[in-house]
């Protein structure tokens, strides 16, 4: 018997190893979409509404991409976490009572104390709390920061007791109801019902001349496009993909070996941050910030922008945002009396009609080109089969 020797492994055969697996077509069409999309959302913003619009108008967008960095937030921790957050108001008015104590402070006279303080008359000197805002070195990362602890704190009470749904929903609206009652409480220090108003300065620049409020405005656009990159990488990021696990099965990603908890946390934290940052830069476009702004309405709307854009999609809560809050300045302009049933009108017509958003109908128009470019292909095939058929001699 002679021994048989195997033969080598065919080097043909063989599988390539991970490393060398040339880049997905897939990724880097969406890297191709993604560049396109940014750089028309720039051409947009810092060329096409300048010019465009009025400098009435362009506060007005200035106003409405504020609110649509909120509903990136929240696209991130209710469209890719499941969280319902009804309480965003809560960061978005911590970010901006933040900005505007900095402001005033900057703003006042030689008593070093705000106009409503001594308007007021109910302190003779400036509060202890008051005073580390005067400093822009601690302001401007308080504006982000105090949200983001503000949140971490809550969150880790709220997740580790697997706090979630309706339950987690109605705690955050109390939240943003205790803030308003506090802050209005509070009328020597935080202006009460007023809030803090008359804003005129930012950063030593009057914001009263028209060329300073478009430099403002530009700054918003800019801070925008950088929070939608952001949150693109956060997205399509393996944290990204272990969010969405978490939303559909988190017992299931328990027993995996990860924490729900942590992972929905910095979802949560990373949405605050980003409320507090639009309600600093709302501040100065604005020149006001008050309870009104920051209650369970403003919450609620906050939501509805992205529910009407798709909160499942990256740009669909921006859209959404941007949208509602125009239909709400163009249908109170046109129908003083009624424009707030129109509002809701429309809300329930997209939620019923379209319960992925406005952003739906940009995936209904793929789905129709690529069910026709099927249709088309197999047409195609079916011709050539019975051009085959008729090509063939019969006996």
């Amino acid at each position: 018997m002679t021994a048989v020797t195997p033969a080598p492994p065919s080097t043909a055969s063989a599988p390539a190893p991970a490393d060398s697996a040339p880049p997905s077509r897939s990724g880097g069409r969406s890297r191709l979409r993604a560049a396109v999309g940014f750089a028309f959302g720039a051409a947009l913003l810092f060329a096409v509404a300048p010019l465009a619009l009025s400098d009435f108008r362009l506060a007005l967008l200035a106003k409405y991409l504020c609110v649509a960095m909120v509903a990136v937030g929240i696209g991130i921790a209710w469209g890719r976490g499941g969280m319902l957050t009804l309480g965003q108001g809560v960061f978005f008015g911590l970010g901006g009572y933040a900005m505007a104590m900095h402001l005033k402070l900057a703003d006042a006279g030689p008593g070093g104390m705000p106009d409503f303080m001594q308007l007021y008359g109910q302190l003779d000197e400036l509060p202890v709390w008051w005073r580390p805002f005067a400093s822009p070195w601690f302001a401007l990362p308080a504006t982000v920061l105090l949200p983001m602890a503000f949140a971490f704190g809550l969150g880790s009470l709220v997740f580790r007791r697997r706090v979630r749904g309706a339950y987690f929903a109605i705690l955050s609206q109390a939240l943003a109801a205790a803030l308003v009652i506090l802050l209005i409480g509070q009328q020597g220090t935080t202006g009460g019902t007023n809030g803090l108003t008359d804003i005129q300065g930012f950063f030593g620049y009057d914001l009263d001349d028209p060329v300073n409020q478009r430099t403002v405005y530009f700054i918003i656009a800019g801070v925008l496009l950088a929070l939608l990159a952001l949150a693109r990488q956060l997205i399509h990021s393996r944290y990204g993909e272990l969010l969405v696990a978490v939303r559909d099965s988190e017992e299931r990603v328990r027993f995996l070996g990860y924490d729900p908890a942590s992972v929905k946390l910095v979802a949560y934290v990373v949405a605050a941050g980003m409320a507090g940052l639009a309600g600093a830069l709302f501040v100065p476009a604005v020149g006001i910030i008050s309870p009104a702004l920051i209650g369970i309405v403003p919450s609620i709307e906050f939501v509805i922008g992205v529910a009407v854009g798709g909160r499942a999609t990256l740009l669909g809560p921006v859209l959404g945002a941007v949208a509602v809050a125009w239909a709400r300045t163009a249908l109170s302009e046109r129908f003083p009396g009624t424009w707030t049933y129109l509002q809701g009108l429309l809300f329930v017509v997209v939620v019923a009609f379209l319960p992925g958003g406005l952003a739906a109908l940009w995936a209904l128009a793929r789905r129709r080109d690529v069910g026709e470019e099927q249709s088309r292909r197999g047409w195609s095939a079916l011709g050539r089969r019975r051009a085959e058929r008729a090509e063939v001699p019969t006996a």
